[in-house]
C-alpha cells in the first residue's frame, strides 16, 4: 500500500501523463457504401490517417443513422455526435444567405467552369461567414452532379422550351430563373413529381442523373433534354469545436485531407453522373436530347441572378465567378 501511495505522489509530482487516448471522429452519411459522398468521405479518413501519422479512430454512421444533412449540420454546430459530413448548402442558409447562392442554376457554365471556380478558392468568403456565424469548418468541395430537364417531349431549343411546366426546388432563385428562361416554373415536393407528370399537371422536372435513375422520372418523362442548367456543389464540413480539441498536427492534417477528399468526390460524382446516363440510354429508358439554347438561355438569367447576389450581398463572388474563363 505504502509502495503504492509513493509511486502516486512521485508521477504527481513529475507531472508524469496518463498514455495519450486516440482520437475517435463521426462522420455521417445519408447514403450507402455506394454514393460518392459515401465515398469521399472514406477518402477523407484515409488521407487523415496518412497525413497525421499517428493512429486516428473513423466512425462513419450510415444509411441516415444520425437523421439527414440538416441535422448533420446542426450537430456540427454544436459540437457533438457528428464531426464531419457532406452537407447541402441549402441547409446553411439561417448562418449564411450566401450559401445556398454557390450551387444556384445557371451559376456556372460548364463542369470546366465549375471545376477551376473550385480550384481557385473563389467561395472562400462563404466558408468564412459560415465558419464565424455556425462554427463549421468547410473542408473541401465535393458534389459535380450535372442538373438537367426530364420532360414528356423532346425539348431541343428556347422554342420548344417556352412556357414549359416544370417542376423546380422551393428556393426562390429557382423559379425567378427558369421563369427568366421562358419556363412556367411549379414548386412540387420531390414525392409527388412522378404523379404529377402522369397526370398531366406538370410536363417535366430537373435533376441528376441519380435522381432520375432513383425515381425512375423516365418512366413519365423519358426524353432528358440536356440543359446543364446546374452543376451541385457539397461541402465537406467539420466541426469548428472538434477542430478546436485536435493538435496542431491533426488540424493540419484534416485541412488537407478535406480539400483532396472534396476533389475526389467531385471527380467520382461527375464520372459516375455520365455512367448512369449511358446505362439507362443503353437500356432504353431515356433519350438525351441535345439543347441548343443554353447559352441563350443564361444570357436571360443573369439580370436575374445579378439581382439576387446584390440581394445577398454575393456581388463580388459572382463578379469572380463570371470571371474564370
Amino acid at each position: 500500500m505504502k509502495r503504492q501511495l509513493l509511486v502516486a505522489a512521485l508521477c504527481a509530482a513529475f507531472a508524469i501523463p496518463a498514455a495519450a487516448q486516440t482520437v475517435t471522429l463521426h462522420g455521417a452519411s445519408q447514403f450507402n457504401d455506394d454514393h460518392a459522398f459515401t465515398k469521399a468521405m472514406v477518402k477523407f479518413e484515409e488521407l487523415v490517417k496518412k497525413y497525421y501519422g499517428k493512429p486516428v479512430d473513423f466512425v462513419l454512421h450510415k444509411n441516415s443513422e444520425l437523421g439527414l444533412e440538416k441535422q448533420y449540420f446542426e450537430y456540427m454546430a454544436q459540437g457533438k455526435a457528428v464531426d464531419y459530413a457532406i452537407v447541402s448548402p441549402a441547409h446553411m442558409s439561417t448562418f449564411s444567405k450566401a450559401a445556398p447562392f454557390i450551387d444556384a442554376p445557371f451559376l456556372f457554365r460548364d463542369l470546366k467552369h465549375w471545376n477551376k471556380v473550385l480550384d481557385a478558392d473563389v467561395l472562400k468568403p462563404v466558408a468564412d461567414e459560415i465558419a464565424q456565424k455556425a462554427d463549421v469548418k468547410l473542408i473541401g468541395f465535393a458534389g459535380g452532379g450535372t442538373r438537367n430537364i426530364f420532360v414528356n417531349k423532346p425539348v431541343r431549343n428556347m422554342e420548344e422550351l417556352k412556357a414549359l411546366k416544370v417542376r423546380v426546388q422551393g428556393a426562390p432563385i429557382w423559379s425567378k430563373t427558369f421563369a427568366a428562361a421562358g419556363m412556367a416554373p411549379t414548386v412540387i415536393a420531390y414525392n409527388e413529381v412522378y404523379n404529377a407528370i402522369q397526370n398531366g399537371v406538370i410536363a417535366a422536372g430537373e435533376n441528376e442523373a441519380a435522381g432520375v435513375e432513383q425515381m425512375k422520372f423516365y418512366e413519365v418523362a423519358p426524353h432528358l433534354s440536356m440543359t446543364q442548367h446546374a452543376i451541385t456543389i457539397r461541402p465537406l464540413c467539420f466541426s469548428g469545436k472538434t477542430f478546436a480539441k485536435l493538435d496542431k498536427a491533426l488540424q493540419a492534417a484534416v485541412l488537407k485531407a478535406g480539400k483532396e477528399a472534396g476533389a475526389y468526390g467531385r471527380k467520382i460524382e461527375s464520372s459516375e453522373d455520365e455512367a448512369k446516363l449511358v446505362k439507362m440510354e443503353g437500356e432504353g429508358k431515356l433519350k438525351r436530347v441535345p439543347f441548343a439554347g443554353r447559352s441563350q438561355m443564361k444570357k436571360l438569367v443573369d439580370p436575374v441572378m445579378a439581382a439576387y447576389a446584390k440581394e445577398i450581398g454575393a456581388e463580388k463572388i459572382l463578379a469572380k465567378i463570371n470571371a474564370i474563363k
